[in-house]
């Protein structure tokens, strides 16, 4: 009867263990896709991550607007800002599939600290926030 405690407790132990890491696993490259994006000054490469409506915040802009319209406005921003380097600081999961990045954006006159909501649409992580902030 011991052993089958034991047994139990141990298979347990691992469904739990590994159902958590499970829940853990982001989608392959979706940060590195977006961190280089960022790094490249890359509007076009970065849009493939917005969802239908992205809330964008930088230096003199404020607003939300659809994936068309972010396009254009973190085109304008990284032609005005252009990136000099983009750390990832954190990146971490939370409850009900939202993930967030947390870096330090630099260009030639300014650094900024980066906030990005990514949001499951339609199973797939999508940009629903973005902000650039002064340190």
């Amino acid at each position: 009867m011991k052993n089958i405690v034991k047994i139990l407790t141990i298979c347990l132990s691992v469904l739990l263990f590994t159902g958590s890491s499970v829940v853990a696993v982001q989608p392959p490259g979706i940060v590195e896709d977006i961190t280089a994006a960022i790094k490249a000054g890359n509007s076009k490469d970065l849009a493939k991550y917005f969802g239908p409506t992205v809330e964008i915040i930088l230096p003199g802009t404020d607003g939300a607007y659809s994936k068309a319209q972010a396009e254009m406005i973190m085109k304008s921003f990284f032609t005005k800002s252009v990136p000099v380097s983009f750390v990832v600081n954190q990146n971490r999961n939370s409850a009900g599939g939202a993930q967030f990045i947390i870096g330090t954006y630099k260009s030639k006159s300014e650094k900024l600290n980066v906030y990005i909501l990514l949001k499951p649409v339609s199973n797939q992580l999508m940009i629903q926030q973005m902000h650039f902030e002064a340190d």
